[in-house]
């Protein structure tokens, strides 16, 4: 979560509250995602892709910290659009929702 405060703990606290608000379930398999997502959110795009056993997190900064918060271990991605982190952020935690809604959708 982003949380904007005139203190630093003021702006964690309320930073860890959206996240509890907004938290997910992301599906792994293999220390993977189970197929490929591309998302638009505004000017970001993200493309997630599962990634061999072996082959770690490749990704970009923002991308990078979202995907091994939520345990995936081996992962493919690129950012296209913006450079804003946040942007990237937000369009990161879109994709592995919608990740883990058609998941669901299959396997029942």
């Amino acid at each position: 979560g982003l949380g904007k405060a005139p203190d630093v703990s003021s702006a964690i606290r309320k930073g860890a509250s959206v996240a509890r608000k907004h938290f997910i379930t992301v599906p792994i398999v293999n220390t993977t995602i189970p197929f490929r997502v591309d998302v638009k959110l505004g000017a970001a795009k993200i493309m997630l892709k599962p990634a061999p056993i072996g082959s770690g997190v490749i990704a970009g900064g923002a991308v990078r910290n979202v995907v091994t918060a939520a345990g995936i271990e081996n992962i493919s991605s690129k950012v296209l659009g913006t450079n804003n982190q946040a942007s990237n952020v937000y369009a990161t935690i879109e994709a592995l929702r919608i990740l883990a809604e058609r998941f669901a959708v299959k396997n029942k």
